[in-house]
C-alpha cells in the first residue's frame, strides 16, 4: 500500500501540480466545510461582485455540514456530501484560487475543465465514516452563515485528515480510470 503524503494548507500550485490521481492524502491545517445553502450565498457575492465570507485563495472546501458536537468535542459526526450539487458554483471559485475540494462523486466537465486551467485538486473522502472522520476535526468555528445550521460556513483545523486524489490538476480522473479495470 501507498503511503499517505502529509500535507498542510493553505496549498500553493506547487503542490497541487505534484499530486496525482490515487495518491493518499493527509491533510493538516484549516479547511472549510461549506455546503449547498451557503455555496449559493457566496456564489451570490461573486455575482454582485461583493466581499466573500472566507479568502478563498489556496484553501479547501469540504462539502460537509457536521452534526452537533457531543459536550468535549469540536464536531458531531461529518462525512462527505455529494458534490455534484456544487458544480453550478465551483469554477467561480476556481477562479478566485480555490485549490482543493473533499466530497465524494463525480464532477462535471465544466469543474474539471476549470481545475486544470486553474491548477486544483479534487479528493474523495470516505462516506459512510462521518464519526471517524470527525476525529480528525481538533477545532470548529462557525464563521458565516451562522443562520443556516449545519449549512453554515465552518472553519476546521484538522490534523491528517485521510483523503484520496480522485481528480488531480491534470485532470487524470479515478473515477474514469478504475472501473474498467473491474469489468468482467
Amino acid at each position: 500500500m501507498k503511503k499517505a503524503i502529509k500535507i498542510t494548507t493553505p496549498l500553493d500550485e506547487e503542490k497541487v501540480i505534484q499530486l496525482k490521481a490515487g495518491d493518499l492524502v493527509k491533510i493538516t491545517g484549516n479547511i472549510y466545510a461549506v455546503r449547498d445553502a451557503a455555496h449559493k450565498r457566496i456564489f451570490e457575492l461573486i455575482m454582485k461582485g461583493q466581499k466573500l465570507p472566507i479568502q478563498i485563495k489556496g484553501q479547501i472546501i469540504f462539502y460537509a455540514g457536521p452534526t452537533p458536537a457531543k459536550p468535549g468535542y469540536p464536531c458531531g459526526s461529518v462525512g462527505p456530501t455529494t458534490s455534484y450539487r456544487m458544480d453550478p458554483y465551483t469554477p467561480s471559485l476556481l477562479e478566485r484560487g480555490l485549490k482543493g475540494m473533499i466530497g465524494k462523486g463525480f464532477r462535471s466537465k465544466e469543474v474539471i475543465d476549470s481545475m486544470k486551467k486553474n491548477k486544483a485538486v479534487y479528493f474523495a473522502a470516505v462516506g459512510g465514516a462521518a464519526a471517524l472522520i470527525a476525529r480528525r476535526v481538533k477545532k470548529s468555528e462557525v464563521i458565516a452563515y451562522e443562520d443556516l445550521g449545519a449549512e453554515a460556513v465552518f472553519r476546521f483545523y484538522v490534523e491528517d485528515f485521510p483523503a484520496i486524489v480522485v481528480i488531480d490538476s491534470a485532470g487524470n480522473n479515478l473515477y474514469e480510470t478504475e472501473p474498467p479495470k473491474y469489468k468482467k
